[in-house]
């Protein structure tokens, strides 16, 4: 049964606060002398966008914050976001040398935020300036990290660069699909405008591929195409019933709770279901139980150390109430008009292959969240080479497409994570002005 308001609105705020408290001045520096600014430092090699974490720390460490801040943009211009959002757990912060003499690595994400968040707060000028224009027309379809990184770097270069995005505001997973909790106070937006400070980019929104868009007139009208549209459409069970009131994609939930301006009004289902084991799962089970759900049921058919989530995500999820239950997957959806519940079989692995035991269970729920991983929308993506169900691009993030660039999630590059998207939109523009104009890009 769904409920409204079965939280007050303060404790709403509370519940959706920011999840990592920002460090002040005197917390940063104490933060920054930690850093040992190793030779050859193993946090730069494990930052995907190459950011020279010892110099900007050093930095943070002798007063110089906005210079931090320059060091860290000149490689993430997003660096806002990836501060708040990225698994520096898994990442930078894993291989900090801290680790193995102090028993804790330099906690660099709060680092970066508090340079980046400086600079944005402090300053009235953006940090770079474009070269001068070279008159070559840039189209980025996609408003998302990987499409707004390229229309960053492609403007810095001096091109012109005009940025085609269906939903009604830019920002991509950054707006509509990271936790609240991780973005409060509006930053995606603030972020946005901030990297359009550089000058030379245009946004229109409302513009789908297939619909009002096509690779042929862009191409006509363009120098240069960069496709970032990530992965538009949710995997299915596969079950019966799957389209029953109650059954439902987490990435919209998270979307639902992203765009509400009061979360006190939604509704609150009693008992929820979460299958998955990604980062985009524990979103949906912690936001749900934070936003008043009784009993919230996270379900993943392998063992927790195949969930692709984060241990500290993982973490969260218990430390917010959430039951987990592994080795687990799902049979078939309870219910006639709405969702009751789902039956669960017991899996294991046998010969290294998962099967079912034939041992099942229930878990009643009035709401089911399938996060179970995302894919390209094809439809409009008829003319591009795909496989494994990614975008095929080579070494320089060249389509099969003349002029066609791509990067971000629809490519294989990497890791599905925002600092993987930013890095590939960087590298997409700097192959784009290499290839197609004879640029090179020496420094920024």
């Amino acid at each position: 049964m769904n409920a409204v308001g079965t939280m007050s609105k303060q404790q709403i705020a509370e519940n959706f606060d920011d999840l990592h408290q920002p460090l002040n001045k005197l917390q940063a520096i104490t933060e920054a002398a930690r850093c040992t600014y190793c030779y050859d430092a193993p946090c730069i090699k494990a930052c995907p966008t190459g950011i020279d974490i010892p110099t900007f720390i050093h930095q943070i460490r002798t007063h110089n914050v906005q210079g931090a801040a320059k060091t860290i943009l000149s490689e993430n211009i997003m660096g806002g976001t990836c501060a708040r959002a990225c698994p520096t757990e898994v990442l930078c912060e894993r291989a900090c040398v801290r680790n193995h003499d102090q028993g804790k690595p330099v906690e660099i994400g709060l680092l970066q935020r508090f340079a980046v968040d400086d600079l944005m707060d402090n300053s009235d000028e953006h940090p770079f300036l474009r070269a001068p224009e070279t008159g070559k027309q840039i189209a980025v379809i996609g408003a998302g990290p990987a499409g707004l990184s390229c229309a960053h770097r492609a403007a810095l270069l001096g091109h012109t660069v005009t940025v085609f995005e269906a939903k009604p505001k830019a920002g991509g997973l950054n707006e509509y699909g990271l936790a609240a909790y991780k973005m409060v106070d509006d930053f995606a937006q603030k972020e946005v405008d901030f990297l359009l400070g550089i000058g030379g980019i245009d946004i229109r929104f409302g513009q789908r591929l297939g619909d009002n868009l096509d690779f042929a007139s862009l191409q006509r009208d363009y120098d240069a195409v960069f496709l970032g549209v990530g992965l538009g459409n949710t995997n299915d069970l596969g079950l019966e019933n799957e389209s029953m009131a109650g059954v439902e994609d987490a990435i919209d939930f998270i979307e639902i709770l992203r765009q509400a301006e009061d979360k006190s009004t939604l509704e609150v289902p009693e008992e929820v279901i979460v299958i998955g084991g990604g980062n985009t799962a524990i979103d949906a089970a912690v936001q749900a139980k934070r936003l008043g759900a009784e009993q919230v049921t996270l379900v993943y058919r392998r063992g927790e150390e195949q969930m692709s989530a984060t241990d500290w995500e993982i973490d969260l999820a218990r430390k917010n109430g959430v039951s987990i239950r592994l080795w687990s997957k799902p049979v078939s959806i309870e219910g006639q008009d709405a969702v009751t519940g789902m039956i669960f079989e017991h899996t294991a692995l046998e010969n290294g292959r998962l099967v079912g035991t034939g041992k099942t269970y229930q878990v009643p729920a009035d709401k089911i969240y399938k996060a179970i991983g995302q894919k390209l929308s094809p439809t409009a993506l008829t003319d591009l080479a795909i496989q494994n169900g990614k975008v095929v691009t080579d070494e320089h993030f060249r389509t099969n497409l003349p002029k066609v660039f791509a990067g971000g999630d629809c490519i294989a590059s990497g890791e599905d994570l925002t600092v993987q998207a930013v890095e590939d939109g960087k590298r997409a523009a700097h192959a784009m002005g290499r290839c197609l104009f004879g640029i090179e890009v020496t420094e920024i």
